[in-house]
């Protein structure tokens, strides 16, 4: 008898230890997530700056460094697609120091058809998708099209000597001209560069003719008229740029593929520091200047749940998956 009343006595202890455990983990965590940030967070930028990646990032983090009283510091960590910055920041410590802008090119489209280091769908927590938006076809003024009828026609005529820059490879600089090939049955070839900003510059110094960017990277200097504009790859025209057809209007349809941006930190990062976050950036997505100055540079503001934002990077990766394999891309 005595036996038995001292083992229950040992499982009550043992009990009452994880009950306190728990709770005193439970409160270091809701701790940790009060305290959140004492230093510094860098948010890694897997591309070069100066596209549409780079000023999300900007933007973003001057907002929360703001209103958390500590820098959000960008750190552009370009090449290879985008995987080196993306699995920099998968295998950063989880303690909400290091947070990487997630890109539709590196979290679905690029890890379809390479073998990355990182993927997706496991290692990262999304705290939202910040904001959404498509593209320009642009041309350098060089070159003797003013028009996407005639760029069709001299791309036809001459099957190889065009060439487009891509700021990543598996990126939306990358797909969308392959889209848009497929559309019209064109050979134009691809110049691989780290990022929209370069790739950008590639067309303006004339290393490549054709460019299919973001509308922060490309309409800077179609207004400096250093670029020519021939359409844009959304839906209906764009606000800021409303004497720009879209490609559905002048019947090549189906390259209508949009970029969007977010912010992902690793995957075990504490739950208390993701809703802090989110929290912050959710608040963030609703205040005038912030939405005001993406809309400025025809981006569309957005928020989500880190459990909305799963759900669709799955969709996301699964329908870029499809696309990929349907391109057929050497």
């Amino acid at each position: 008898m005595k036996r038995n009343l001292g083992t229950a006595a040992c499982l009550t202890a043992i009990g009452l230890a994880f009950t306190v455990g728990g709770a005193l983990a439970q409160s270091a965590s809701t701790a940790s997530g009060q305290a959140y940030p004492t230093k510094p967070v860098r948010i890694i930028v897997p591309t070069s700056p100066g596209g549409g990646n780079d000023f999300v990032a900007r933007l973003a983090g001057k907002q929360l460094g703001e209103r958390l009283g500590q820098q959000f510091i960008v750190d552009n960590r370009p090449g290879a697609g985008g995987s080196i910055g993306t699995t920099l920041a998968a295998k950063a410590q989880p303690d909400g120091y290091t947070l990487l802008l997630g890109f539709v090119g590196q979290l679905a489209m690029y890890p379809n058809v390479e073998n990355t280091e990182y993927d997706p769908l496991r290692d990262f927590v999304g705290l939202s998708l910040i904001a959404s938006s498509y593209h320009v076809l642009a041309v350098h003024p060089s070159l003797p099209v003013r028009s996407v009828k005639q760029l069709i026609a001299l791309a036809k005529a001459r099957p190889g000597e065009l060439n487009y820059a891509s700021g990543n490879i598996w990126t939306p600089t990358h797909l969308v001209p392959e889209l848009f090939k497929s559309a019209t049955g064109t050979n134009i070839v691809a110049i691989q560069y780290k990022g929209s900003g370069t790739a950008a510059v590639g067309v303006l110094s004339g290393e490549a003719q054709v460019i299919f960017a973001s509308v922060t990277a490309v309409m800077p200097h179609v207004r400096t008229q250093r670029l020519v504009a021939l359409a844009v790859t959304s839906p209906a025209r764009s606000p800021i740029a409303p004497e720009v057809p879209t490609l559905v209007e002048l019947g090549v349809p189906g390259v209508e593929a949009p970029s969007w941006y977010s912010i992902v930190a690793p995957a075990a990062t504490p739950r208390a520091i993701v809703d802090k976050l989110h929290g912050e950036l959710a608040a963030i997505a609703k205040l005038p200047d912030f939405r005001g100055m993406l809309q400025k540079n025809a981006l569309a503001p957005t928020s989500m749940t880190p459990e909305q934002f799963a759900t669709f990077l799955r969709a996301e990766y699964g329908k870029w998956g499809k696309i990929i394999k349907s391109l057929k891309i050497q």
